[in-house]
């Protein structure tokens, strides 16, 4: 039996792929799982139809993932935080406090995307990189200053 796979199946294939299976192996694991459908012509049609809009859909993505990126590269943050005398911050600069200052900026990025290769726990230049779609990361200028009390 020949059948459209619609979505990823281990050891047979990818989403959209036309394949030829056993009848037993799609009638009783792809059919009811809705892994796969039958391979008719009206159904292979759909399917072409569907993988247009998902590929198109996906540039889209990409784009706008690539421009945002373009966007983070230049972006310097500014966080001011209270220090010791020796310049070591109380605690340190977290990944939501960075997802906040992004978000202040115009930038709505989660913070589970943001990754911080050292600890910032000084005053000082630091850099994240921001993950994005389709793989794209985007390195942020961070400085952390003194925070000035006013009394």
């Amino acid at each position: 039996m020949r059948v459209i796979l619609l979505k990823d199946v281990e050891n047979l294939g990818k989403k959209f792929d036309i394949k030829k299976v056993t009848d037993g192996y799609a009638r009783n694991f792809l059919l009811p799982e809705k892994l796969a459908t039958v391979a008719t012509e009206k159904e292979i049609k759909k399917i072409e139809a569907r993988r247009a809009a998902e590929i198109k859909k996906a540039e889209k993505e990409l784009h706008k993932a690539e421009e945002m990126a373009r966007e983070l590269e230049g972006l310097t943050l500014e966080i001011s935080a209270s220090a010791g005398k020796d310049g070591k911050l109380y605690g340190s600069i977290s990944s939501q406090k960075l997802s906040e200052a992004l978000k202040e900026k115009g930038f709505d990025i989660n913070k589970r995307k943001i990754t911080i290769k050292e600890p910032i726990r000084e005053l000082g230049e630091y850099f994240i990189y921001v993950n994005l779609a389709h793989n794209l990361e985007a390195r942020v200028n961070v400085v952390v200053t003194e925070e000035t009390s006013e009394e």
